[in-house]
């Protein structure tokens, strides 16, 4: 259950609805699996899994989620030879040429005709609301993902205002900087991996890994031009991470330290056992990721005069059909 990557989205307006309420919300768009002719399906799971029915978890002013997909697994590669035999039967049967808009609608009755007795796949995706800081927090390698559940949260509370975190300055800019040889800020320390990137598209990538940061030879690629994209971090040597130009947070690893504060309590069933685990875990995370936003120079906030409904609370919104917001 520990995040192993994060999006950070900050929340338009505070999150006041109960853990209940939203239970009940997300009750109207519970995952249903596949029938045999869907192609993907997607809504709510239990966080707890197969040892849990509720499709919220809370704890401490955080509430845990849970995304689940479903999508049939019909390879590309079967359908182009199944297409290229009918289309040459169809050719020598006939004595004519099968041209690109009968040939799409042949695919199309092709994974139709495929559907099914296709393979699922089926992922979990986890995100969790810290109603104190204002922020939604998804374990997702990607935004693009992110914004997926974001869109189903959308959907199905009519109206879910995020959007994601942005920073004062160039963030690039800064991790260059740093790796030059500018002091960190209090508490952290460069890892030993790092990507530079030259601004011109001619002039080359670097990735380092498991190398001396500090060291000239990797000094000397930003005195050539280069700009960091990617720098790993230790911070009070409780997690580490690698931090992305976009603000993205990938390969987040807890320390030991952290290991044994949960080897310290006792809890024996599942249930008991996610539940230590999410609260040490948000709890650590309550900690880091404002001391990381201030050391990358703060959070450039919105101007909320711009938008005086932004000041209503999430659970006055009613879900009208009106409200829905892109994804």
């Amino acid at each position: 259950m520990w995040f192993k990557n994060l999006q950070l989205y900050r929340l338009g307006q505070s999150f006041d609805m109960s853990p209940e309420v939203l239970d009940e919300r997300l009750q109207a768009d519970a995952f249903k699996g596949c029938n045999s002719m869907d192609m993907l399906t997607y809504g709510w799971a239990p966080p707890l899994g197969r040892h849990g029915r509720q499709l919220v978890h809370a704890a401490n002013g955080y509430v845990m989620i849970c995304a689940r997909k479903e999508e049939k697994i019909i390879p590309a590669g079967v359908v182009r030879q199944l297409l290229e035999d009918k289309v040459t039967e169809i050719e020598a049967a006939e004595g004519r040429e099968i041209y690109r808009r009968e040939k799409m609608r042949m695919k199309e009755e092709i994974i139709v005709d495929l559907l099914p007795r296709a393979l699922s796949r089926i992922s979990n995706q986890f995100a969790y609301i810290d109603t104190r800081n204002g922020l939604l927090i998804v374990d997702s390698a990607t935004p693009a993902r992110a914004e997926t559940l974001i869109g189903q949260l959308r959907t199905t509370l009519g109206r879910f205002p995020a959007t994601p975190v942005k920073l004062r300055q160039s963030l690039s800019g800064l991790m260059t900087r740093w790796l030059g040889g500018e002091h960190l800020p209090h508490d952290f320390v460069l890892g030993d991996e790092c990507e530079l990137k030259h601004p011109d598209p001619q002039g080359g990538i670097i990735s380092c890994k498991k190398q001396d940061l500090e060291a000239g030879e990797v000094r000397n690629h930003i005195k050539n031009g280069k700009q960091v994209v990617k720098l790993a971090l230790h911070w009070k040597e409780r997690l580490s991470c690698v931090l992305h130009e976009d603000l993205s947070i990938k390969r987040l690893r807890f320390e030991d330290i952290i290991k044994e504060e949960e080897n310290d309590t006792e809890a024996d069933d599942p249930i008991s056992r996610f539940d230590l685990d999410f609260s040490l875990m948000a709890l650590e995370l309550a900690a880091f990721l404002p001391g990381l936003v201030e050391a990358l120079g703060g959070e450039a906030l919105p101007d909320d005069s711009k938008d005086e409904t932004a000041k209503q609370p999430v659970a006055a919104q009613r879900p009208v059909e009106a409200e829905l917001e892109p994804a």
